[in-house]
């Protein structure tokens, strides 16, 4: 079986096409032999590992968007026959999802703490933190530490890498967001709230922390199921379709309330509006997956991230 292997401007990358056993080989099988050919120079410039590759083929008519082929199936599942044509995209250097995980969230764990326990070096003056500075800290580092744990241990990612620049642009965000947080937070001036405030809002915000762990654990079991796109279910997923981020938001909105820095306003904000668009993505393809045609479930009615208001 043959099949075409073309750039996405239409320019053939492998003369005379590309020879595979049959139908019923798997994408990664593809991807490790393109692998093999690019590292052999028969396919010419950067070398292609798996992680750098986009296989696309053409949609069902000219308006279709391309339909990308996802590891783990055979080619037989997309249609793909003798003759077809399959688009390379080369995604660039890549690293793991682990690895940038890591770094992002290892580096506000740590800077943080740093104004806290150096603040006579970093402002100049001895003072005792109040009860907001202490358990702000506490918060911020403990939320970090479960971060890069459930990188480890929870989370069970769809790709294996990303472009390599998302390392810096997600660490540039996390490191500085955490440095002017806690540089406002532990100053000398900083004004507490009332105490009792402060109590109560990092409370909530540590229930939030444990509401969005749950919603991970439950996600997690969704994608080791190997059955596709499944409708979640139980906890507060019966009532939003992305209660992960619902927790996340929330906690960090109480974890201003209880700080009260425009910083940290600035950082909950940022995060939010990108969680938002991705929650509005992915309530849109669940709905339109479980549209209850052909025999189909159809989506419930539920919040999309923000109840009451989305």
């Amino acid at each position: 079986m043959k099949i075409s292997l073309v750039s996405r401007s239409g320019r053939e990358i492998l003369a005379g096409g590309l020879d595979i056993p049959d139908a019923a080989t798997k994408v990664d099988q593809l991807k490790a032999l393109i692998h093999k050919l690019s590292e052999e120079k028969k396919i010419k410039g950067a070398l292609l590992t798996p992680g750098r590759q986009r296989l696309t083929i053409p949609g069902a008519d000219a308006k279709a968007k391309p339909v990308a082929l996802a590891d783990g199936k055979t080619l037989a599942d997309f249609g793909i026959k003798d003759g077809t044509v399959i688009t390379l995209k080369d995604l660039g250097p890549q690293i793991g999802y682990q690895t940038v995980f890591f770094w992002e969230y290892f580096g506000p764990m740590v800077i943080y703490p740093l104004f806290y326990c150096l603040r006579a070096e970093i402002y100049g003056k001895t003072f005792e933190p109040v009860l907001a500075q202490r358990l702000a800290m506490y918060y911020h580092t403990f939320h970090y530490a479960k971060r890069i744990a459930e990188t480890f241990f929870v989370h069970d990612f769809s790709h294996a890498t990303m472009p390599i620049m998302n390392l810096f642009r997600n660490s540039g965000y996390y490191w500085t967001f955490g440095a002017m947080m806690s540089y406002f937070i532990n100053h000398p001036d900083y004004t507490s709230p009332n105490e009792t405030l402060v109590k109560a809002a990092i409370l909530i915000a540590l229930m939030m922390q444990a509401g969005n762990f749950t919603s991970h654990i439950i996600l997690t079991n969704l994608r080791k199921s190997g059955k596709g796109y499944l409708i979640p279910r139980g906890f507060a997923f019966n009532f939003v379709t992305c209660a992960n981020y619902t927790f996340e938001i929330y906690g960090w909105f109480f974890f201003n309330v209880a700080t009260q820095s425009v910083m940290g306003v600035l950082f909950m904000c940022a995060g939010a509006l990108q969680m938002i668009q991705w929650a509005l993505a992915k309530h849109k393809r669940l709905r339109t997956l479980f549209d209850g045609k052909d025999g189909k479930e159809k989506y419930p009615r539920r919040w999309v991230i923000l109840p009451p208001f989305i």
